[in-house]
């Protein structure tokens, strides 16, 4: 009797722990604005599957470590150095064991989300570099340099000759991939070279790149600054906050300017440079009667592949034969935006919806390459019939559902098609009833600095000048660059979207990549129409005019290095200053949450940008060195750091910093237009 006892109150207590977990689940509506997301979140709750969502509610976030003073450094830690109240009622005396400082913590802890996300960038960029060396090479047949006078543009850039003159006094052209060779070569240099500084640096404004050497932060190699900064960071080294932010300001800068800007420039030359082009965005792109293959994560070398494969007549002949119509690929992420920009492949969706892919029950297969990957796809994937296959050395997952396919470039297409067939032959092995929503939306994507080129100024000028222009004249008021990921910590996408449209409705351009560009497609902001609805007047004029929309994808998260060149050449056609600070130009990040954020961040701070997080900020408990990156930096450099929650707040601060810029430049005032001749063009181009 007493066990029976027992047992009752063991079940008792079982079924309200059951029922207390139940109770910590989302609410679809107030998780997401998304219609296809709040429909996935309530699905998977139907069948009992905890998603991210869900887990948000479930677990939240430590108090002391979102406000960066945290410090695990050593195991006489952690120290916690909570800021309260009666902190700024006098000096701060909080210290850890060792005595370091908030500040010094702070400091210590927000460059090492620099290093972390340097590294995640960089690393990207030496993959890249090394298949374009064995492309160079000879040794992998499957990759071919697909825009020749790209690899000439960067080539000058590298010091690397495109002609060659003869002993009789001829000029010329040398062979492509003796180019391609020695431009490979320096690339994977700027890793490790052992004195110098990276070559792309002097692409900056010549002021921006005086103001880094006055500073000294010219980065010496991409590895040295990331080493440094764990270098630094150990405990008792560097215990100032403010040398630390210098270093960290170093290995940032070897990211945007360096591994970043290097595997953009190499992809295009490999994969082809993007131009504008239509495709589709949300889950509502996967098909039913399709083969569904979701490719996820952040490098193109492996997907580039997978694409062609899908699109052989081969896999498509092999797919019918299992009863499917055809293939659909899909992208999560920014291995979904390299795809999309280069072959209209269409994005399911953002990094908040790649378990939801899944359960869609129409997931065929999901091919994960590095970054942003959540290990909880694997016991997603064990509710459904779901291949998840890992493909990189340095990503892989502990689950025994997972497949792992090791991606090698030397045989990549063989690699391709043998994911490819294993998709196909799971399609007949469905086993949950398929549920897709039906939300997609029209997108207009992949531009880029050589593209907005061409649609602001035309074939006749081919420059910047119409987009200066349009901004002196008022028309335009501003460059926004809102990019990034999503957060757990904050609704689904309705930062990213309110920011964005308040931005266009105040005549704000904006610029976008990662995750941003994905929620703006899924909202339907991506297309010219957009511009008639929710822009300003002079914003509307000029994309009626143009035919491209008021908020412009330019790619992936390495590609935030497109915004760099892009600001750099609103600087060369004139009108607006001589350096990025000076241009009326503000970057956000509304729902950040990764380490990439924070190296993004601090190399736009340090190349001159106004740039605002939302959400949180990692050094909100250390309120001094918090006020050096709000405050001091944009004496250094022209940029400086902010945060705003509210996204309206948000938006508006970064027009507040464009209107200063404008009152600075003495263009605060609209001015009507003006019919220009031809000699007036003649001096414009003088």
């Amino acid at each position: 009797m007493a066990e029976e006892t027992k047992l009752k109150k063991v079940v008792v207590a079982d079924k309200e722990v059951k029922a207390e977990k139940a109770a910590k689940v989302a609410d679809p509506v107030g998780a997401s604005i998304d219609i296809a997301t709040q429909q996935m979140i309530r699905r998977a709750q139907e069948l009992g599957i905890d998603t991210v969502f869900d887990r948000a509610e479930a677990m939240k976030p430590c108090n002391i470590g979102i406000q960066g003073t945290c410090c695990k450094n050593c195991s006489m830690g952690p120290c916690r150095l909570p800021l309260t109240k009666s902190a700024g009622d006098g000096p701060d005396e909080r210290k850890g064991l060792c005595g370091a400082s908030a500040n010094t913590i702070a400091a210590r802890n927000f460059i090492r989300m620099v290093a972390g996300g340097a590294a995640a960038h960089s690393d990207h960029g030496r993959g890249v570099a090394e298949v374009f060396m064995a492309v160079a090479r000879g040794e992998s047949h499957d990759y071919k340099i697909k825009d020749v006078n790209k690899l000439l543009a960067i080539a000058p850039h590298y010091g690397v000759e495109t002609t060659v003159k003869t002993d009789d006094g001829q000029v010329l052209d040398r062979d492509v991939n003796e180019i391609a060779l020695e431009v490979g070569q320096k690339a994977l240099d700027e890793w490790g070279k052992a004195e110098g500084e990276l070559c792309y640096l002097k692409r900056a404004p010549q002021p921006l790149y005086e103001k880094w050497k006055k500073a000294g932060v010219l980065p010496r190699n991409i590895d040295r600054e990331i080493v440094e900064i764990m270098h630094r960071t150990h405990m008792g080294v560097d215990q100032d906050y403010k040398n630390l932010i210098k270093q960290g300001t170093r290995a940032a800068l070897a990211d945007g300017w360096g591994g970043s800007m290097i595997a953009t420039d190499l992809q295009d030359v490999l994969f082809g440079t993007p131009y504008p082009l239509q495709s589709e965005a949300n889950l509502g792109i996967m098909k039913e009667d399709h083969v569904n293959l979701i490719i996820h994560g952040h490098e193109p070398i492996l997907s580039e592949m997978i694409v062609a494969a899908a699109q052989s007549q081969e896999m498509i002949d092999y797919a019918k034969t299992v009863g499917a119509k055809g293939i659909q690929l899909g992208g999560i992420c920014c291995t979904g935006n390299e795809i999309l920009q280069r072959h209209g492949v269409p994005p399911a969706g953002t990094f908040l919806q790649q378990e939801l892919a899944i359960i869609t029950g129409a997931c065929d297969a999901m091919v994960v390459d590095i970054q942003c990957v959540m290990q909880n796809l694997a016991n997603v994937a064990k509710c459904f019939h779901t291949k998840l296959i890992t493909t990189h050395r340095i990503a892989r997952m502990e689950q025994e559902n997972v497949i792992h396919i090791e991606f090698d470039e030397h045989h990549a297409m063989e690699d391709a098609k043998r994911i490819v067939k294993m998709a196909i032959d799971n399609f007949q092995n469905r086993k949950a009833e398929v549920m897709i929503p039906r939300a997609k939306a029209t997108q207009i994507a992949g531009f880029g600095v050589e593209s907005i080129r061409y649609h602001l100024g035309g074939t006749f000028r081919g420059d910047y000048y119409t987009l200066n222009d349009n901004i002196i004249n008022g028309r335009i008021r501003g460059i926004a660059g809102v990019v990034g990921c999503n957060n757990a910590r904050t609704r689904h996408n309705e930062n990213h979207i309110t920011i964005v449209k308040e931005l266009i409705k105040n005549d704000v351009i904006v610029l976008t990549t990662g995750c941003n560009g994905i929620a703006c497609a899924m909202e339907g902001l991506l297309t010219p129409e957009t511009a008639a609805v929710f822009c300003g007047p002079g914003l509307a004029e000029v994309c009626e005019t143009v035919g491209i929309p008021p908020v412009l994808h330019m790619g992936s998260c390495v590609d935030n290095s497109r915004i760099l060149l892009a600001a750099t050449e609103v600087v060369k056609a004139g009108g607006l200053g001589n350096d990025i600070s000076d241009l009326p130009a503000a970057g956000s990040a509304p729902e950040w949450m990764s380490e990439k954020a924070i190296s993004i961040g601090q190399y736009f701070v340090a190349s001159g940008f106004y740039t605002v997080f939302g959400v949180t900020f990692p050094t909100t408990g250390a309120p001094v060195f918090q006020d050096y990156l709000f405050h001091e930096l944009e004496k250094i450099y022209g940029g400086m750091w902010d945060f705003e929650i509210d996204p309206i707040k948000h938006a508006h601060k970064m027009i507040a910093h464009i209107d200063k810029k404008r009152k600075a430049l003495g263009i605060d005032k609209a001015r009507e237009r003006v019919l220009m001749d031809m000699a007036d063009r003649m001096k414009l181009s003088a």
